[in-house]
């Protein structure tokens, strides 16, 4: 009786250590298992909804005239987004529309220059060609005294002076030629003027500044009359053609994401629903102000060597799907799961 009596309490504590064993084995089964899918689907909340954010500059400077946005206004490509006072640019393309009229006109003069120039070199060489025959014609009289020796220096020198007539003849057709601009089949002076009157078309097309994509407004801080220069940014747009997510994941994350893979994307502007997005690349640096150089010497921070933080690398996830009826706004928080590879495409 007294051994039947002490065996239930054995059996518990049989069963008791079972259970524990059972409970350890699983406790560490389900550890091992969410280890392995916490690195398998690396995730962070450390993310952020980013686009392009390009400033927009005008090419000429002047007071804007006219402007017809407002600040957050989504604007399509080729909209005007504002104006600088074109009547300086307006004047000047006429002004140059006037040089080439002129232009076309001395290159008309030149070339009537050219053509006189080559009838008074042949008319010269008729000259020279006839006196150089006189010459020739009388010099042998000069023995029979049918003429005297100042006959004969005469002709001579009227030679002379015709090779010099017919030398000046050639410079002034060269120098009408060469004033002409005339290069080939281009006309060098027809194209500075053409260059000139191009350029100021171009800036009175500068002053109409409009959308070079779909986007938004932000940060408008301008009104009408205020100067703008150029070069000098007037608008910021984002660059609503292409949104991704910059998530910062840890360090022993990034050996499990590769470019290609698939994301989970949660925001917390639109709670419960779920976006899709694809991993572009892994950054490959970061800046790291241990080490800096300060004032020529290196900058080293003291640290503790037992304690190592994990640095975080940001990852570029494109964002494929969008849903009118929730627009990403540029800066939101997001939740990022890496799901991997979908498909052998996408390897």
């Amino acid at each position: 009786m007294a051994t039947a009596a002490a065996n239930p309490p054995r059996v518990r504590r049989l069963i008791a250590r079972l259970l524990s064993a059972i409970i350890i084995v699983a406790a560490g089964g389900a550890a091992v298992a969410v280890t392995r899918e916490y690195y398998h689907y690396p995730r962070t909340d450390d993310a952020y909804v980013r686009a392009n954010l390009v400033g927009i500059a005008p090419h000429v400077s002047g007071p804007i005239v006219t402007l017809p946005i407002v600040d957050n206004q989504h604007v399509r490509r080729g909209e005007m987004l504002f104006v600088v006072d074109p009547r300086p640019y307006q004047a000047a393309l006429e002004r140059a529309t006037a040089n080439l009229d002129l232009t076309n006109l001395q290159i008309k003069a030149l070339e009537n220059a050219i053509a006189a120039a080559h009838a008074e070199r042949s008319r010269r060489a008729a000259d020279l060609a006839y006196n150089r025959q006189y010459l020739e014609r009388i010099k042998p009289l000069l023995d029979q005294r049918f003429v005297t020796a100042n006959d004969v220096f005469d002709a001579r020198a009227r030679v002379s002076a015709a090779e010099a007539a017919v030398d000046n003849a050639e410079s002034e057709a060269e120098r009408a030629q060469n004033e002409l601009g005339q290069l080939g089949d281009i006309n060098a002076r027809r194209k500075a003027a053409e260059a000139a009157l191009e350029d100021a078309r171009l800036n009175v097309n500068y002053c109409y500044v409009r959308a070079p994509f779909d986007g938004y407004v932000t940060n408008l801080n301008i009104a009408v009359g205020q100067y703008a220069n150029e070069g000098h940014q007037v608008v910021a747009l984002v660059d609503n053609r292409a949104w991704y997510v910059l998530a910062n994941f840890r360090e022993d994350f990034i050996g499990s994401i590769k470019p290609g893979m698939t994301a989970e994307v949660f925001l917390l502007a639109y709670p419960g629903h779920r976006f899709r997005g694809r991993v572009q690349g892994v950054g490959w640096a970061l800046y790291q102000p241990n080490g800096a150089t300060v004032e020529g010497l290196p900058q080293v921070e003291p640290t503790l060597n037992w304690v190592r933080l994990s640095q975080r690398f940001p990852v570029r996830i494109m964002l494929d799907d969008r849903d009118p009826e929730r627009p990403f706004r540029m800066g939101a928080t997001a939740v990022v799961t890496i799901q991997g590879f979908r498909s052998r495409d996408d390897r």
